[in-house]
Formats: C-alpha cells, sequence, structure tokens
C-alpha cells in the first residue's frame, strides 16, 4: 500500500492527496528509512540517465571527444531546452561529427516554458535538439561511434549501444537483465523497471563507488557524478529541483528527475541512496518529500533548508497571484 505523502489545502480543507513510496538506504541496500513499499517495481525513466552515462565514459568517451563537465552533465539531464542547453547540445555534435539529424528521441517543446514560447513567437518549430532527452541520445549515438556501431537504430532494445547500456545498468542496480522490466520511454529508448530498493541503493553507489566497481568503473562514476554536482544547471535547468538542490548543497547532494513522479537522490561520499515514486505521477508532490526526508534525516543543514523552504512548503496561488493554499508533508520523520 502506498503511504499518503502530501497534502494539498485551499483555505480550510484538504482538497488533493498525493500517496507514493519511498526509501533511503546504504550501499548494501540497508533500511535507513522508508514509506509505503521499498520494494515496488517501476520504471526509472530519466533517473537512471547517470547510469546510461557510465559505457560511454567507462570507454574513454570523455578523453576521445574531449567533453567539458557541462557536456557530462548534459549527457545525464532532462534539461530546460534553455539557451545554454541548446548551445551544449550544438556544440557536442561539432565535436562528434554528426548532425542533429540523427538524433532519434524526436522533437519536442522544452520543458522551460519561457524557451518554448520563444520557438512559438519566433514563428520556429519544436527540433529534437528542444527534447529534454537529447542529451542521453547524444551519449548514445558517442557510444555507437566508439563501439563501431550503426548509427541507424540506436533507440532499438537490441542495438550494441542499448544491450550496453542494460547491461551497466543490471551491474550498477543488481537486478539481473531478465529479471529488469523493459517498456519504451518518451524519447524511444527502453526504459528500465527494476525494485524502488535498488534504485535507492545504486544511488548510494553512485554516491560513493569505491569498493563496489572496478576501478576504470568507479573512475567514470566518479566523473559523471562530480561533473553533474558542479554543473547543476546542465542538469535540469532555471526553477528546477534537480539544480536547485545540487546548488543549494554545493554537491553534498546528486539528484536527478524522473518522469511519472519519480526522483533519486545520492548524499555524496556518504553511500546512502533514495528514492521515490509519487503513485498518481504528479511532479508537485516531489519537492516537499524529497526535501523534508532530507532535512529529517540530517542531510540538509539550517541554512540548506533555508534555501530550499519554499519548495518545501510551496505556495499555491490564483490568476491574481493571491495565495490561497499550498503543499504540505503529511507524514513525520
Amino acid at each position: 500500500m502506498a503511504d499518503l505523502l502530501v497534502k494539498v489545502t485551499r483555505g480550510s480543507l484538504i482538497e488533493s492527496q498525493h500517496r507514493g513510496h519511498l526509501v533511503v538506504c546504504d550501499r548494501a541496500g540497508n533500511t535507513i528509512f522508508t514509506l509505503g513499499n521499498p520494494e515496488l517495481v517501476t520504471y526509472w525513466r530519466s533517473s537512471a540517465k547517470p547510469f546510461q552515462a557510465i559505457p560511454l565514459i567507462e570507454r574513454g568517451g570523455a578523453e576521445r571527444f574531449a567533453l567539458t563537465g557541462s557536456e557530462i552533465a548534459i549527457l545525464t539531464s532532462s534539461h530546460g531546452g534553455e539557451e545554454q542547453h541548446v548551445i551544449t547540445i550544438g556544440n557536442l555534435f561539432k565535436k562528434i561529427g554528426l548532425s542533429t539529424e540523427c538524433l532519434n528521441c524526436g522533437p519536442s517543446e522544452p520543458m522551460y516554458k519561457p524557451a518554448a514560447q520563444k520557438i512559438l513567437t519566433s514563428g520556429a518549430k519544436y527540433a529534437a535538439w528542444n527534447n529534454a532527452c537529447s542529451g542521453k541520445h547524444s551519449g548514445m549515438l558517442m557510444l555507437a561511434l566508439l563501439l563501431n556501431a550503426p548509427l541507424a537504430n540506436y533507440i532499438d532494445k537490441d542495438h550494441p549501444v542499448q544491450q550496453e547500456m542494460l547491461k551497466v545498468i543490471s551491474q550498477c542496480s543488481t537486478v539481473s537483465p531478465k529479471d529488469i522490466v523493459l517498456g519504451i520511454d518518451g524519447c524511444g529508448v527502453p526504459v528500465f523497471g527494476l525494485p524502488l530498493r535498488n534504485m535507492a541503493m545504486a544511488y548510494a553507489r553512485l554516491s560513493l563507488p569505491e569498493d563496489y566497481f572496478s576501478p576504470g568503473r568507479t573512475r567514470a562514476i566518479n566523473l559523471i557524478r562530480d561533473a553533474m554536482t558542479s554543473n547543476p544547471y546542465y542538469v535540469a535547468g532555471t526553477d528546477r529541483l534537480d539544480t536547485m538542490l545540487m546548488e543549494a548543497t554545493k554537491g553534498k547532494v546528486v539528484a536527478k528527475l524522473g518522469s511519472e513522479g519519480i526522483y533519486c537522490v545520492g548524499i555524496v561520499n556518504e553511500g546512502i541512496g533514495l528514492a521515490l515514486k509519487i503513485e498518481d505521477g504528479n511532479y508537485r508532490a516531489i519537492g516537499p518529500v524529497v526535501i523534508n526526508v532530507l532535512k529529517g534525516l540530517g542531510y540538509l543543514n539550517d541554512a540548506e533548508f533555508s534555501q530550499l523552504k519554499h519548495l518545501w512548503q510551496p505556495a499555491l496561488k490564483n490568476h491574481r497571484g493571491e495565495t490561497i493554499g499550498h503543499l504540505e508533508v503529511a507524514f513525520s520523520m
């Protein structure tokens, strides 16, 4: 059963409620805190992206393509399609010598609404590089080049790129490939279904990979994580929880959103991971839950919490700009 996580108030009434599942565990999967069903099998969605970047970096992709920190970060991103995000994607394709027409993620409205509005008012159409997953797809194309694999159909589950990613996802989550439920993500690539506890355990190892992986993989994971925490704008963007969490904690936390209410966090150098699933898939419940848990477990200090407090109990406003309610967590630590 899902637990009640967030209440939405309007005036004196609770108007809506969000239920879900959450687990915080260490690198061995030992439970530190849990709500709902920690063994719930659900899709990892875009929270898997840091791990999908591992094969490229592990095989020397950062050196081969002279990748900067922001470029590595955008490989893991669900970026907002802001100007600097699009420029960074363009720079990647210049480095690898391919056209952005190779992107098979499909055209998409940018997640950052002002960027979407700017495109519409200019008379242009949404393009593949506006897609929040274009960074991940750029990494897949680079991996295809390293594998000497075909660029065509790189999104198919049987393509060498996707088989390599399935193998790494399995190794990092300790779930056998045959037990990972495959679906199709919004951008067309395979998406991985596995228990929340294994997602949290993988993020615990993302935060502290030493002793769990080979030296080469440990180096790759540290490079990816540090790129994310040092360049959080390129992981998400303006007014996004991923970016604000990593900025407020100055790299103490690595965080990544997934669609349909998935969220994962690692406490850097602590070997602690968190995985959350909001049952109804609503994004608005994520911030209050994650911030409450991190604060309650002592992973946010008072100064960090102060910077994020507006996301912990966000106000609801009407079209006149008047505050008419708020969200609040429905559980205690």
